[in-house]
């Protein structure tokens, strides 16, 4: 049976397309989809014909999050055994940090971005969301915690409102984000590609190992700091506790959670 192709890769003009190719399920991201991605990264990373990338969502969002189905829902054994809800190899948080050539990648988002699409976006270089677009940090009331996606939001400088968001896990909008210094650009509802790709070609009319080391720098510092705060949250556990098993549930039976108990 032929793998179902989860993530699209593109090059024309220098300018690669990476698409998550899930739209049924709103670019749910499961192991699999993982796996495809950063073999579409790597295919970029030494792609001759490729120096910029845009990643991006089919259908009506850029991602709805991780797949709650598969990789909240597993057995606490599956969880000791993982070291947290992804499978093994499938971290998206590595995603970008293993790169040879290091080059930049611009987030093109529309519809949706929750939870880990949250994380992969401000991960990217640079970042195009369109107008109406809701972000969510989900990891916040899953009772995952928020401590990645704060260092990330401080990384780009969002301060109070970075903390803001960490703690109430709050929807928020891409007029809010452009304000708080997060993104490059709004674009206009349902231009989001078009816009990213001339960001693309202005990035890419610059000498290739000029632009390169810039971000090999940026991606340098970003690892470091939140690889510490992952550090810091780690010896929580928070994937084994009662409260995020019941959260992950009530979300999957469409229910609100029966109370949290701090454990």
């Amino acid at each position: 049976m032929a793998e179902e192709n989860l993530v699209i890769y593109e090059c024309a003009d220098r300018v690669a397309t990476i698409s998550l190719n899930r739209p049924e399920k709103l670019n749910a991201v499961s192991d699999e989809v993982v796996a495809q991605l950063a073999d579409a990264l790597r295919r970029f990373d030494l792609d001759p014909e490729a120096e910029i990338a845009i990643l991006t969502g089919k259908g009506r969002a850029f991602s709805s999050g991780a797949d709650v189905h598969q990789r909240q829902l597993r057995s606490r054994q599956e969880f000791e055994k993982l070291g947290g809800p992804q499978g093994w190899g499938t971290n998206s948080a590595d995603l970008f940090t293993r790169s040879t050539n290091w080059k930049p990648v611009i987030a093109a988002v529309h519809g949706y971005v929750l939870g880990l699409a949250l994380g992969l976006t401000l991960e990217c270089d640079l970042i195009v969301a369109a107008a109406g677009t809701r972000f969510q940090l989900t990891e916040t009331s899953r009772g995952l915690g928020a401590s990645r996606y704060w260092a990330l939001f401080h990384y780009r400088n969002a301060a109070a409102f970075g903390d803001e968001i960490a703690l109430t896990g709050r929807f928020f909008t891409a007029e809010e984000g452009m304000a708080a210094g997060i993104f490059n650009r709004v674009a206009p509802a349902g231009q989001h590609l078009e816009v990213a790709r001339e960001l693309a070609l202005q990035v890419a009319k610059n000498p290739p190992l000029s632009v390169r080391s810039t971000v090999r720098t940026r991606r340098w510092y970003m690892e470091r700091l939140v690889k510490e705060a992952n550090f810091i949250a780690q010896p929580f556990r928070l994937y084994l506790t009662e409260d995020f098993k019941e959260a992950a549930t009530a979300f999957t039976e469409k229910r609100p959670p029966c109370g949290f108990k701090g454990r």
